[in-house]
């Protein structure tokens, strides 16, 4: 089978999953019963303002409310004030966006209605350090929970129990008001109390779990924080509690199903797909040692899947910090498989996330394939020397193969797209 140009097929299949996440098209589906008081909307993450547009049109009555959202991914609303702070670092905006939060449910009645608008960045976008804490107390547990290589599971527990704000607090403080809650999920598994830290959605995970991950890990936290998460204040409202027994929660859009949108754009353009899985965590350069063992093997013995095929792959890996480069975890992902599969022809691949940012740079991800490291040496970029600095975005931007799509209105993780011919 000819495929004249992977990169326009590969482009094709992340924007198929963009689009199976598009505020616009699922938020019909998932409206609450209209209160009798006053309709309040709330939200945080990278795509918040986007989805507190589609809600304002799907509504079609007069709402009120605050979202906060990253530098620079604002959109248009009538009604809803729109934010912006940092990510993935918090800054003095996230805190003022978090006291706007929490000012913007007070008061409310058991007549009134939150509409809480939740998708992934919403930890780094909503600081509210606790009493006794420090915004710079929250920024560095931040940074070490990024430089720790936990999972996003984990980095959750600690950040909801260091806020006056995560862990379903912004609900406790709403009561008695009706609290919806509609998420996008760019967690694995789709738990939405994990997503954004849960300021709407209360877990079982207590202090006593956050302080395992800071030793598990290795955490090097401020004494003050370790302080608190010693003390009966750092406990979170735990899911049984009344204050949410009348609340609801929606997993509006995940990885799940934008996934299988890009099987079947594949479908449609005659290329057999396969899912490996939508919940792939791990060392993103490991992971990407192991996606290109399998593209190897498909490229050489046909099997486990017979060739032309795409497999496609989602969910969250990690990165431990080991030096200062350039890159996130899809950059990353992709430097490790383009050195796994090295040489060999026919193998073309995007990681990407579906929020348009990987780490802190502009672009989503990159595309590689069998000859990238060969470009890369040719530019006078050691690949794997790249690698072991975590600096591959040097190493894709010296060839022209960043991915910059710009920001997508949405975040349901990350996608990875490998086309073997």
């Amino acid at each position: 089978m000819t495929i004249p140009d992977p990169k326009a097929l590969l482009t094709s299949i992340f924007e198929a999953a963009v689009a199976a996440a598009d505020p616009e098209k699922v938020i019909h589906n998932f409206l609450p019963e209209r209160p009798k008081g006053r309709t309040i909307v709330v939200g945080a993450g990278k795509g918040a303002a986007q989805l507190a547009a589609a809600f304002e049109r799907a509504w079609g009555e007069p709402v009120e409310g605050v979202i906060v959202t990253r530098y620079g991914y604002a959109a248009p609303c009538s009604h809803v004030r729109v934010m912006e702070a940092a990510h993935p670092v918090p800054d003095e905006a996230g805190l003022a966006a978090s006291r706007a939060l929490l000012d913007q449910v007070s008061g409310l009645s058991e007549d009134d209605l939150v509409v809480a608008l939740v998708c992934g960045g919403g930890s780094a976008l909503l600081p509210a350090p606790p009493d006794g804490l420090t915004l710079a107390d929250e920024i560095a547990v931040n940074e070490a929970l990024l430089a720790s290589g936990a999972p996003i599971s984990a980095m959750n527990t600690v950040r909801k129990h260091v806020s006056a704000i995560k862990g379903g607090r912004l609900a406790a403080a709403a009561a008695p008001a009706r609290v919806v809650s509609l998420v996008v999920s760019d967690i694995p598994g789709d738990n939405p109390a994990l997503v954004a830290s849960g300021p709407t959605v209360p877990d079982a995970a207590t202090r006593q779990d956050a302080l395992r991950v800071v030793e598990t890990y290795g955490l090097k936290l401020p004494e003050a924080v370790m302080v608190h998460l010693r003390s009966d204040g750092a406990a979170a409202p735990r899911p049984d509690d009344p204050c949410h027994a009348a609340n609801e929660v929606h997993v509006i859009a995940s990885a799940a199903v934008s996934l299988e949108a890009a099987a079947a754009e594949a479908k449609r353009q005659g290329v057999q797909a396969v899912i490996l899985s939508d919940a792939i965590e791990g060392e993103a350069r490991e992971v990407g040692s192991v996606h290109a063992a399998i593209a190897r093997e498909i490229a050489t013995r046909d099997q486990p899947f017979r060739k032309p095929v795409l497999i496609l792959s989602g969910g969250e890996t990690t990165v431990t910090l080991r030096a200062k480069g350039k890159g996130g975890r899809n950059s990353e992902f992709l430097l490790a498989f383009a050195i796994g599969v090295d040489g060999h022809e026919g193998i073309h691949a995007l990681a990407a996330d579906t929020d348009g940012i990987d780490g802190s740079e502009d672009n989503a991800g990159a595309f590689a394939d069998g000859n990238s490291v060969a470009r890369m040496r040719t530019a006078g970029i050691d690949a794997k020397e790249r690698l072991a600095n975590n600096d591959a975005w040097t190493a894709f931007n010296a060839v022209g193969d960043l991915f910059v799509p710009g920001p997508t209105g949405t975040n349901v993780n990350d996608l990875r797209a490998i086309l073997v011919r």
